[in-house]
């Protein structure tokens, strides 16, 4: 079964960015739903009072930036447009969630683990690194910059 499914470099190629598309889109349906949770329960300010209670520094500033990457980097994902920048920024958001919530806890996110928040923030940074597929705003926007005619 997986020969036929790769059985060429075109069929291959077509399959990886189906998968990136795939991942991008339910990556980014996560992020816009946790994001979205913070903006409608708690808004920008009841967001930074409940960091303050968990003792994360500058809790206005971080309440800001976690709220507008998870649900601005979520939709950033669903079009796939700048993705090593948004990639980058949703893996902090998720480290900050690891060092001042999950640390210390076990890894299922039913007792309050780790897991989701690994998952969210490395399949971030893989996103980051490998781009995001041919079913992108980047890959639409890289391909006009390579066909793009030389001026002398």
């Amino acid at each position: 079964m997986a020969r036929i499914l790769t059985s060429g470099p075109g069929t291959r190629a077509a399959l990886s960015d189906l998968a990136l598309l795939a991942f991008r889109v339910i990556l980014g349906i996560v992020f816009i739903a946790h994001g979205w949770q913070k903006i409608s329960e708690n808004g920008f300010g009841g967001q930074a009072d409940a960091f303050e209670a968990m003792g994360i520094p500058a809790p206005a500033v971080a309440a800001a930036f976690a709220i507008i990457i998870e649900f601005g980097g979520g939709i950033a994902l669903l079009a796939g447009v700048l993705m090593p920048v948004v990639g980058v920024l949703l893996f902090v958001d998720m480290v900050g969630a690891f060092i001042y919530v999950h640390a210390g806890t076990e890894i299922f996110v039913d007792a309050g683990g780790w897991e989701l928040i690994a998952v969210l923030g490395f399949g971030a940074l893989l996103l980051a690194i490998v781009g995001a597929g041919r079913f992108s705003v980047d890959w639409l926007v890289a391909g006009r910059k390579r066909t793009a005619p030389v001026v002398a």
